[in-house]
């Protein structure tokens, strides 16, 4: 009998690209979990739910040599129920001096819950359109974690918000709960016109800019929204900003992506932003038309090493091509379908890593691609536990919320795994089906939503897919034994292990490559349905190896092949059964003798060496697949066991 063993791992990758791709997502989750960090305990106010919040028009005054903010907020909103009063969430530090309506003075009391309670003339029936003016200023309270933040770079004064999830109160009156989008904002910034070195100072906000009006020393700038936003994804920055932009083609329909970037880094930014067009066009391709497309895309620097994906803006600490693809992909997953609850961040975070991961795929080359998903896969396999789809007591912990392992990386190749699943064709199809379905567009989604749209797209049930995958935990080990019992056929077994208990088995399509003793390849897909399964197919060539999972396109870790030559049905050693609990029994030919027994682990640890008996005790073994080594007067043999 002829045999080899080989244990595969996945490595850790020395290609540069890689790790910048893990620094770069180290920074975006920072980013993002320090900007709910402060504010994770806290739900949605029930004190705003009585109304549907319909146009915003901010009109704001800042300057940013100075931490301090002062303004009017128009709001429009409809009754969902009759009301005689209003309350806006606003932070109490922050002062209102009077609230208008039609000219006519409202009275208005704020509280240490920082609400905003506003008393209406008269009740307002259900369904019937009001407005009012808020007039307000003060200095925003920083956490440290953005939400308003007045510095410096370069000695240069800046001004920037970042909001996510809860931090848009602290600097205006708003509706911040995840439910109710905004249907259209205008945004009018008056600032200085110029910093202390006589440098225009720059204003960027969501939507297209629609003017700049200088009066005085003082230049306003208005920008217009006219797509439905949450509260959190409405920022504004202001500085000496260097203006420039590319241009997107859009199939005869361009629109310009605008980047304002701080002087100092203007060559390097130059060098790098290019790329975005490229990116765009992909995205484009594969999912569909930029959803902001009648206004802009658009980059502007801010002070944290991440990024932050406000609607039309995104708000960036480099300009590197992971960080730029990572946060354009939110325009479409994230800004116009926003996952409906920190249960579902992984309809963010998870899409917006993959779609990071396809430009690998796409713009650079496989290998780049691969090496890509090893290290997603080694990051998800560094731990036995953990589920993708969060728990009610998760979303009390902005780490888990945001934990790069799950939210992000793990999220990322189940959508893979999804793709390899349906086919290409299929997958980017309930993608653009769930990215058009009426009821999300521009709305939100949660994750039961989003797998009723790929399964009736796709005709597939695919309960069992993502109850493994998402809802449940851990990952599979694989023991792969095959053999070539003529010259015309192979025979493959597949063996798993769970690193977890709340999986009892992952169902999955297995990649399988085959190598000739000539050089030939052949690609295969085996249908694991059930352990111990056997997958005979029909080759043309003798078989020198067997690679399992070429391409990492399975999540898994320590698999194991197998590569035996059978023995004549009279000369067959046997173990049994397999799995075993307690008892393993040896059967063996008369004529063979057997020296040792040597049992080992998927590490290739040895746990145990036994003299020739017919039965051991593997009570006390490791639950796990595991190697007997017989030693025997015919060479060495080896038997995969499952220890259960």
């Amino acid at each position: 009998m002829k045999l080899r063993l080989l244990i595969l791992f996945v490595y850790t990758c020395s290609m540069s690209f890689s790790q910048d791709f893990d620094d770069t997502l180290n920074s975006i989750r920072e980013a993002e979990a320090k900007s709910a960090l402060s504010h994770i305990m806290q739900r949605s106010n029930l004190n705003t739910g009585n109304y549907d919040l319909k146009y915003h028009r901010l009109e704001l005054n800042v300057d940013p040599s100075v931490a301090f903010i002062s303004g009017a907020v128009t709001s429009y909103f409809e009754a969902k129920s009759d009301m005689s009063s209003i309350t806006f969430d606003l932070a109490s530090n922050m002062i209102v001096s009077q609230v208008l309506q039609r000219g006519n003075p409202l009275a208005f009391t704020q509280n240490t819950d920082d609400e905003l309670i506003i008393t209406l003339p008269t009740t307002l029936a259900t369904g019937v359109l009001d407005s009012l003016t808020v007039s307000y200023s003060g200095n925003p309270i920083s956490s440290g974690f953005g939400s308003f933040e007045q510095t410096t770079h370069n000695g240069d004064p800046v001004i920037w918000t970042l909001s996510e999830p809860y931090g848009a109160k602290g600097w205006w009156p708003c509706k911040q709960d995840l439910i109710d989008k905004i249907d259209s904002v205008d945004v009018f910034m008056t600032t200085p016109q110029f910093n202390a070195s006589n440098e225009p100072y720059i204003s960027v906000s969501n939507g297209l800019e629609q003017s700049q009006i200088i009066n005085g020393n003082e230049k306003t700038t208005h920008f217009k929204h006219r797509y439905p936003i949450p509260a959190y994804l409405i920022a504004i920055a202001a500085t000496n900003y260097e203006v420039y932009s590319h241009t997107v083609p859009n199939n005869g329909n361009p629109f310009d992506i605008v980047n304002y970037v701080y002087p100092e880094n203007l060559i390097s930014a130059q060098n790098s932003t290019p790329v975005t067009v490229d990116i765009m066009n992909l995205f484009t391709n594969l999912f569909e038309e930029y959803p902001f497309a009648n206004e802009k895309y658009g980059h502007a620097q801010f002070g944290w090493g991440g990024g932050m994906e406000h609607t039309t803006v995104s708000f960036m600490g480099s300009f590197d091509r992971n960080l730029i693809a990572h946060e354009l992909a939110h325009q479409w997953f994230g800004n116009k379908i926003t996952c409906g609850s920190w249960k579902d961040i992984w309809l963010n975070e998870g899409f917006a890593t993959y779609l990071s991961g396809i430009v690998y795929e796409n713009l650079d080359n496989n290998n780049n691609f691969i090496a890509w998903k090893q290290q997603r896969n080694a990051s998800i396999t560094s731990a036995p536990d953990g589920a993708v789809y969060l728990s009610d007591i998760d979303t009390t912990n902005v780490s888990r919320i945001f934990n790069g392992r799950l939210s992000y990386n793990k999220g990322a190749m189940v959508l893979h795994m999804l793709r390899k699943k349906l086919g290409d064709s299929n997958f980017f199809q309930a993608l653009q089906e769930y990215l058009a379905t009426p009821i999300h567009a521009f709305d939100y989604a949660k994750t039961n939503e989003f797998i009723a749209i790929v399964e009736t797209s796709s005709g597939e049930d695919l309960t069992e897919f993502f109850n493994d995958w998402l809802y449940n935990q851990g990952h599979p080990s694989y023991t792969v034994s095959w053999n070539q019992p003529t010259e015309n056929e192979v025979s493959i077994t597949l063996n798993q292990s769970q690193s977890h208990a709340s999986v009892s088995f992952f169902e999955a399509p297995v990649p399988i490559r085959l190598i000739g003793t000539l050089g030939e390849e052949l690609n295969l897909i085996l249908n694991h349905t059930t352990n111990g399964e056997t997958f005979t197919e029909t080759i043309s060539f003798e078989i020198q190896d067997i690679i399992f999972d070429p391409e990492s396109d399975l999540i898994s870790a320590n698999n194991v092949v197998l590569h035996t030559e059978e023995f004549d049905s009279n000369n067959t050693l046997i173990v049994y059964p397999n799995p075993t609990t307690d008892v393993l029994y040896i059967e063996k030919p008369d004529l063979m003798s057997v020296s040792e027994i040597r049992v080992f682990n998927t590490l290739g640890q040895l746990i145990g060496s036994y003299n020739w008996q017919q039965t051991i005790n593997t009570s006390s073994w490791s639950s796990g697949v595991l190697f007997v080594q017989f030693q025997t007067n015919e060479g060495s043999i080896i038997k995969s066991v499952l220890k259960n």
